[in-house]
């Protein structure tokens, strides 16, 4: 059985990160433990829910994020060197 979940929040980015290495119904349990404990949080403290976003583990540790995708890259045949950008501001 198939749930759909909000797409670009981070519960799909947990559940898509989780599906990978646990399969799709655990990573719905320890989703669904996530919102359980969220649910918990926001009654205990009376505070709003605060969606995370999407890009939630991207911007937590943006170094894994490049390496796994370097990874993935080489995986598929591709020999990839990164350049990091100068900041503009």
């Amino acid at each position: 059985m198939r749930r759909d979940i909000t797409k670009g929040s981070y519960l799909q980015a947990r559940y898509k990160r989780l599906t990978a290495r646990r399969g799709p119904m655990k990573a719905l349990i320890a989703v669904e433990h996530s919102i359980i404990t969220a649910i918990w949080h926001m009654l205990t403290d009376n505070v709003p829910y605060h969606e995370l976003g999407g890009d939630y583990f991207t911007r937590r540790d943006p170094e894994r994020a490049a390496r796994r995708a370097v990874t993935r890259l080489n995986e598929l045949g591709y020999r990839v060197t990164l350049d990091p950008m100068e900041a503009t501001g």
